[in-house]
């Protein structure tokens, strides 16, 4: 049911789902109508009243990501999830004691995050405050890097593709989920430039879906 956050000024919701066999609950805001800025953190950090909700619902591509890091090889490979949101792949990848970093840079995406590592009686999650414009030589290389849903407008393609540039080791793999918004396509021919090999793969992000998706799963190695 939905719920006041401590007069926060929004409200939240619990969602029960189940990955790679475990239960998850998962604190997210209640719909795409709450907002709450009071001190303009959000503002200052560039993100709008429109966009303001969206790092706080559970999106069927964050499903879907999560649902592959419940089962992707994890063995020895350091790894960061990019406009993480509420964190779910890196729920389960902590769940399955990955070496996982979760990067964002909402302002409430940190204590979602910690809340819903307590709430699954999970370690915290180590986080970043990642910009993708800002160049953070402290946060290092990565084995993968994975993200959902995350190129929203057209810009977010060379944004992402130079914070890949940074972060990612030289045998790097990178895993998107895109819902299929059109910019999916204008990534892998960045990345084919970084000597990116493509894997696409349409799948369903809704279980009522039915062929052909239009959603599609990312693969890029090199």
């Amino acid at each position: 049911m939905p719920g006041d956050s401590a007069g926060a000024g929004y409200r939240t919701r619990i969602i029960d789902l189940q990955l790679g066999g475990h239960d998850y609950r998962i604190r997210a805001l209640a719909d795409r109508q709450q907002y709450a800025d009071p001190d303009g953190l959000a503002e200052r950090a560039g993100i709008g009243s429109a966009q303001w909700c969206l790092f706080g619902q559970l999106w069927p591509a964050g499903r879907v990501l999560a649902g592959a890091m419940a089962v992707f090889d994890i063995a020895g490979k350091r790894i960061l999830e990019v406009g993480c949101g509420l964190g779910l792949a890196s729920l389960v990848l902590q769940r399955r004691r990955a070496d996982i970093t979760a990067s964002d840079h909402h302002p409430l995406a940190e204590p979602f995050l910690r809340d819903n590592a307590a709430r699954n009686g999970l370690p915290v999650v180590a986080y970043r405050d990642l910009p993708w414009p800002v160049d953070d030589v402290p946060l290092g290389r990565f084995d993968l890097i994975i993200g959902s849903d995350v190129l929203y407008e057209r810009q977010h393609v060379a944004q992402l593709a130079a914070l890949l540039h940074r972060h990612a080791r030289a045998g790097a793999e990178i895993m998107i989920t895109d819902p299929g918004r059109g910019f999916g396509n204008l990534l892998s021919r960045a990345l084919r430039d970084q000597d990116y090999s493509v894997d696409a793969t349409r799948c369903a992000f809704d279980e009522n879906e039915r062929a052909p998706f239009r959603g599609r799963l990312l693969r890029y190695r090199r």
